[in-house]
């Protein structure tokens, strides 16, 4: 009997992935890794290690979940030790709980190795603290749809009138529909949002707004991006940091799978 490593990559800085993380590559037989992970962190494994691309787009899927699941355990049935590399953390918006959910029902063992998730990543390399004394004392990591079986207008509803801030994943294509449902579910439209492309590597880029007009401001804007929203985005004016130093540095850009 093999072993998994559900493993979280981080948000794409390839420095940003956690020590333990780190050595579930290097020591790993099979590592099956999908297309928001950094391709550098693949560097780090045996020139002997076989690498399956598990990755997923909104509209392509190389592999549908359940194939992934049965190749997760079929290659531990076979005495192997795999890494399941997943950007961000992978029981944040990962499906790693589901991945585990069946190793654990074929009695598989398995570890889950924490990584750095691109909502809070992002917001700090964008100078945006998710929370702060004068601004924000809650924060919501939410997505953009509503989970099954839950009416959208409630979802939203609750959402809107939940925290201080909000850190929406895969919200992208519905930013109309969630400014306008916040708007009408209580939320101000001066509220100050945030979207960051790409965040954490060389060629991030932040677009702010208000509620009210981030929509036309971002038209441009593609996945991956997080979305912020609350009164901390006012912050970025001041403590921005990263775009400045990755447009002066000399640093070739960052290459991300995908």
């Amino acid at each position: 009997m093999g072993k998994v490593y559900i493993v979280g990559a981080g948000p794409g800085d390839v420095e940003l992935i956690t020590v333990k993380g780190l050595r579930a590559i290097q020591e790993a037989d099979v590592i099956l890794y999908d297309r928001l992970i950094n391709q550098e962190l693949l560097n780090e494994a045996s020139s002997t290690t076989d690498l399956v691309f598990c990755g997923k787009s909104p509209d392509n899927h190389a592999l549908s979940q359940p194939s992934i699941n049965s190749l997760l355990c079929k290659f531990a049935l076979q005495g192997k030790t795999v890494t399941r590399l997943k950007g961000g953390d992978p029981f944040v918006f990962g499906r790693g709980g589901e991945e585990a959910e069946e190793l654990s029902r074929r009695s598989i063992p398995f570890e889950i190795i924490p990584g750095i998730t691109s909502g809070i990543a992002a917001p700090a390399y964008a100078g945006i603290p998710v929370t702060h004394r004068e601004y924000s004392s809650s924060v919501s990591f939410i997505t953009g749809v509503s989970y099954r079986g839950l009416d959208e207008e409630d979802y939203w509803e609750h959402v809107a009138k939940s925290m201080d801030t909000l850190c929406i994943y895969m919200g992208v294509k519905k930013l109309p529909q969630i400014c306008q449902r916040l708007m009408k579910h209580g939320r101000n439209p001066a509220t100050p949002i945030a979207l960051v492309h790409w965040g954490t590597v060389n060629h991030q880029h932040t677009v702010t707004g208000t509620l009210s007009n981030i929509v036309e401001k971002a038209k441009e804007v593609k996945n991956p991006s997080m979305i912020i929203v609350g009164e901390v985005v006012k912050l970025r004016e001041q403590l921005q940091w990263f775009e400045t130093i990755a447009n002066e540095s000399d640093i070739p850009v960052t290459q991300v799978v995908g």
